[in-house]
């Protein structure tokens, strides 16, 4: 048989907790500290997809964005 080298990283648990955080931290940017939380889910996303969660982790850093930003639109209503 051939050695068939593939070059994405196979998905490990790290990857995997990562992502989930990241979709955690999504939600929580929309209640709390909407950069902080935002921030944290963004780069807890892109490093899930680096890992190895590759679909899944780019979409949580998209919702953590989304959430950071949805989260700062409504601090602004609120607080006007």
């Amino acid at each position: 048989m051939a050695d068939i080298h593939s070059t994405a990283r196979p998905r490990s648990g790290a990857a995997r907790v990562c992502t989930i955080l990241s979709f955690v931290f999504a939600v929580i940017a929309i209640l709390f500290l909407p950069p902080l939380f935002g921030l944290a889910g963004i780069a807890l996303g892109v490093v899930g997809a680096v890992l190895g969660d590759k679909p899944l982790g780019w979409y949580a850093a998209g919702a953590s964005l989304a959430g950071m930003i949805i989260g700062m639109l409504i601090g602004a209503a609120l607080y006007n």
